[in-house]
């Protein structure tokens, strides 16, 4: 099987300082990707080198074997990655039909019909349709941005962090949404809730220092209780 993603031996930089050292790691079609690690390991920012909105300084960053390492990240997201920064990325100042419409490429039929599909996928956000964004709660704004990335004919989508600062009872209900999505698009899940990660991914990455560490099936990850203490604090 061919891979949509894959990225080679990456190393990325913010400033004068090299963040992502050697990262390794390889999509297929309909998988569902956790990618794992403490605070600071550099996952937030290897979503980011993905887009280009962090740059590449050495390696290969590949979709469905087209290199995208230099590419504007606007032409990245129309090549069909799709991303869900850690910070929501919505437009207060604008209601949920309005950041919905923004999103969109086109405003056709098949557009419109994946529109509906979220409002079914997160009914809070159909009964709030109508209202500001900057009225919503955390849980709803979270909805609201991967809806976002939803409403297009994606090929892949960065969910980042999708979970933090939620109360539990959110993360649930969020967790079984994402489980929905995975069904039928291709996921890559930057998570720090390991429970989460595992109740929606198939298969694991791990990045320790910038470097990834381990990878494989997430049902082994979840039997392997030292490696999750080593890499993850799991207790």
């Amino acid at each position: 099987m061919s891979s949509l993603l894959k990225a080679s031996n990456v190393e990325s930089y913010i400033g004068l300082y090299t963040i992502l050292h050697d990262v390794n790691l390889e999509i297929n079609k309909g998988e569902a990707v956790a990618l794992l690690g403490r605070n600071g390991a550099g996952k937030t920012t290897f979503l980011k080198t993905l887009m280009n909105l962090v740059s590449t300084r050495k390696g290969s960053i590949e979709l469905e074997g087209r290199s995208i390492v230099g590419v504007p990240t606007h032409k990245i997201a129309k090549m069909g990655i799709g991303y869900v920064p850690e910070d929501y990325g919505v437009f207060d100042a604008l209601t949920i039909e309005e950041n919905l419409r923004v999103a969109m490429w086109k405003e056709d039929k098949e557009t419109l019909e994946r529109v509906d599909s979220v409002l079914d996928l997160f009914p809070d956000l159909k009964v709030a349709y109508k209202r500001m964004a900057s009225t919503l709660s955390g849980g709803q704004r979270q909805m609201l941005s991967i809806s976002r990335a939803l409403v297009n004919e994606n090929r892949i989508i960065l969910i980042d962090e999708p979970s933090k600062g939620l109360a539990p009872v959110v993360i649930e209900k969020l967790a079984h949404a994402l489980k929905a999505i995975s069904k039928d698009a291709t996921v890559l899940l930057v998570e720090q809730n390991f429970a989460m990660a595992c109740a929606v991914a198939d298969k694991y990455y791990i990045i320790s220092e910038g470097r990834t560490v381990n990878n494989g099936d997430i049902k082994d990850l979840m039997q392997n209780k030292e490696l999750q203490h080593k890499h993850l604090g799991v207790m």
